[in-house]
């Protein structure tokens, strides 16, 4: 049975030079950035690089495509002048993933700093200000996040809070990323808790809602509230919540992808996590033949 399944995916050297790079892993799903991350410059992806992504793309068997917007960006940021750049520079984002039909475009929710309620209010009017502005079919995800300090999106129940508040016509192009080691840091406890923590999540979001998966270890202790990713298996999460999650047929068609410490080389060290989770899909699956 075959799964989307990849891994985030360096493009240095250019977007054009991340296909094969999923290729190389047997990735059937892959993740970028279409910018440097830390950096607020914003490329123009030119026609011929956009038709050499295209074309080594379709040289792979990525079957969907993910991107990670910028860290820099803050739409909650109460400071005017950050907040405008951050709504620029997400509208980038969106342009760019219009221009390489990437399905999905991962974003974390900001930092409110100030007032958690008003936060809220600013990543939402953010989000719709660019959605407005710029169209294309990419769904935007908002990525759960560990909880650490003032961010949003630590809690189901508040992620869906920032989806209402988006107009009702853009609403259908967001949905939301859940990342294992950021959820299990905010709280989750997928580890004993596996079916009670998707219970929470299709109460608040509804299951439909979910178009990405990041499958990550944690470094850190259960409710850290800390960001550390760590290899499959090898951290605080250990083995049983992904092979939970890599046979369980409400996530088969979601996007699954690693974003776990590359090791002294990228492709022997992703290939070998990627090969581990399908070890994990295809054991049940010849257990139950």
């Amino acid at each position: 049975m075959n799964d989307l399944l990849g891994a985030h995916v360096s493009t240095a050297g250019g977007v054009r030079s991340a296909p094969p790079r999923a290729g190389a892993i047997a990735a059937t799903a892959m993740q970028i950035f279409t910018k440097q991350p830390n950096r607020w410059a914003e490329p123009t992806l030119a026609a011929e690089e956009c038709a050499a992504y295209a074309a080594a793309l379709a040289g792979t068997s990525a079957a969907a495509t993910v991107s990670h917007d910028s860290y820099l960006i803050n739409l909650a940021s109460p400071d005017p002048t950050l907040r405008k750049r951050s709504i620029a520079s997400f509208e980038a984002e969106l342009a760019r993933c219009a221009s390489l039909r990437i399905d999905c475009l991962v974003s974390h929710p900001g930092n409110y700093m100030d007032d958690r309620a008003s936060g809220i209010a600013r990543n939402a009017d953010g989000i719709a200000e660019a959605l407005e502005r710029v169209s294309g079919s990419t769904i935007l995800c908002l990525e759960a996040t560990a909880g650490t300090g003032t961010v949003l999106g630590s809690t189901f129940e508040e992620l869906a809070e920032i989806i209402q508040r988006i107009p009702a016509p853009l609403r259908e192009r967001v949905g939301v990323c859940v990342d294992t080691c950021h959820i299990y840091s905010a709280g989750y406890d997928l580890v004993n808790e596996y079916d009670a923590v998707w219970q929470r999540f299709d109460d608040a979001l509804g299951l439909e809602s979910l178009r990405v998966l990041h499958l990550n270890d944690s470094k850190t202790p259960f409710a850290s509230r800390r960001d550390r990713h760590e290899l499959i298996a090898e951290g605080s999460l250990g083995e049983a919540p992904f092979r939970r999650i890599m046979t369980d047929e409400r996530f088969h068609g979601v996007p699954k992808v690693i974003e776990t410490p590359k090791g002294d080389d990228a492709t022997v060290t992703d290939s070998r996590m990627l090969a581990l989770l399908r070890s994990y899909r295809d054991g049940a699956t010849q257990q139950s033949a």
